[in-house]
């Protein structure tokens, strides 16, 4: 008969202080990310605009040369996503708006882009394949949405009331929750 060894215990013994180590760090791992993300949302809400009542109507023209008014909406939800080329935060939104409106098709999801030149916006477009329309503000729908930030994102109900607004990058349950 064989004796066990103390060295077999201490083996297990340091199995499980480093599997406890390891699930005490995903912990911590894991409410940093929810912390952060709480923090994302609270920061987006309080810099996004202060748009109180109706939204103001536009008239922009699309990349495809259509023109898109808000009036031509009515009836429907409306995100409308104000973001230009050359913004960091507004690029790696995009994959996720385009993800959300796929998933949300009753939702009238309309990217404004706020650069200096069309040309850029086209590009960029194309290359990505956004499936939905793209605007060209000339800054004065900007200027409506008191828009100082990018991206900046703007929900409007069915009733053509603002119902929310979110400044910084817009992750998908956070836009659920804009929503009428």
């Amino acid at each position: 008969m064989t004796q066990p060894h103390d060295d077999d215990d201490a083996e297990d013994e340091e199995g499980e202080s480093r599997l406890r180590g390891w699930v005490g760090s995903a912990a911590s791992w894991v409410g940093t990310l929810i912390l952060i993300a709480a923090l994302m949302v609270v920061a987006g809400r309080l810099r996004a605009p202060d748009l109180e009542g109706a939204a103001p109507p536009f008239a922009l023209t699309a990349l495809d040369g259509s023109e898109v008014t808000l009036s031509s909406l009515h009836d429907q939800t409306v995100v409308l996503n104000f973001w230009a080329t050359w913004c960091g935060p507004c690029r790696l939104e995009m994959p996720m708006l385009a993800r959300w409106s796929r998933a949300h098709p009753d939702v009238a999801v309309l990217g404004i882009a706020v650069d200096d030149q069309i040309g850029p916006v086209r590009a960029f477009v194309r290359d990505r394949d956004v499936p939905y329309p793209v605007l060209w503000d000339d800054a004065r729908v900007q200027a409506a949405y008191e828009v100082t930030t990018l991206p900046t994102t703007v929900v409007i109900g069915p009733d053509g009331r603002v119902s929310g607004a979110h400044t910084g990058l817009v992750l998908g349950p956070e836009l659920d929750l804009l929503l009428p």
